[in-house]
């Protein structure tokens, strides 16, 4: 208690004290179709790395009261782009900021220009990341949209890790695989601009929003992207060093195999949870 005082006192925020609680994975599965489709070790797992996150970061904002299921997004959106590399940390993030809706530069929602629903940034923005929360839910509630603000915005500082949001995240990968990846970047994006192309038109806004917009894509619709964008699609395989598309195939083949309860029922239809 006396240390608490003395940090308000000096006006020092002590770090926060999480232990996993049992309610926690029951959020994580009814709203993150990644965190559903692990076994329960890799859940374990998946357990300690969000408590990291958070142990690390802070999730803030200033019109409400954060809650526990925000938080947890957050850090499902922190952990699933870097799920491949165990001992990633975000050396680059403090503090992440929920805002009751989109924003626009000056962070007020509700105007004109308010239409920014992530932001990362250097001055100001320094070690710090913006989220509009009604994006950061709608990114989790519908998997098919191909869009997911809260992976966006953590690749955009996967790749600023080297020093320079340059769409290219050599953190993940080595430099030598950089001049084949930019010329298929500029590729994808001529095909944008042609409108030939199944990628979210942002992504051609330059290459930092490009891998970001991919990255949401293969997250999101693997088995689309690698049937429309075989090649993008085994680039990101190489990047994240995760073959989403096999796991959307394994999760299909488990909701469609007969269950060992006897029922003769598939388990869509039988023991998942509704």
């Amino acid at each position: 208690m006396i240390q608490k005082i003395i940090h308000w006192l000096l006006g020092v925020k002590p770090a926060p004290d999480y232990q996993w609680q049992a309610r926690w994975g029951e959020m994580l599965s009814d709203k993150v179709a990644f965190y559903r489709q692990l076994n329960d070790a890799d859940k374990q797992q998946f357990h300690h790395r969000v408590l990291l996150f958070l142990h690390t970061t802070s999730v803030e904002a200033g019109q409400f009261e954060v809650t526990e299921q925000d938080k947890l997004l957050v850090a499902a959106s922190a952990v699933i782009p870097v799920w491949a590399f165990p001992k990633w940390h975000y050396f680059n993030v403090e503090t992440v900021y929920l805002l009751p809706a989109a924003f626009n530069e000056q962070f007020e929602c509700g105007q004109p220009d308010s239409v920014i629903t992530g932001m990362v940034g250097t001055g100001p923005m320094t070690g710090k990341l913006a989220l509009s929360k009604p994006h950061l839910y709608l990114g989790f509630e519908n998997p098919r949209d191909k869009r997911n603000v809260g992976i966006h915005e953590f690749v955009h500082l996967i790749d600023m890790a080297d020093g320079e949001c340059d769409g290219f995240p050599e953190r993940l990968i080595a430099h030598a695989y950089s001049i084949p990846w930019f010329e298929l970047v500029d590729k994808k994006t001529e095909e944008i601009y042609r409108r030939k192309s199944t990628i979210d038109s942002y992504g051609a806004t330059n290459r930092a929003e490009f891998l970001s917009v991919v990255s949401e894509y293969f997250f999101e619709q693997p088995s689309a992207m690698k049937r429309k964008h075989p090649v993008l699609y085994e680039c990101l395989q190489q990047v994240f060093q995760q073959d989403t598309a096999q796991i959307g195939l394994d999760i299909k083949t488990s909701r469609n195999a007969p269950r060992p309860c006897g029922s003769g029922k598939k388990y869509k239809r039988c023991c998942m949870p509704a």
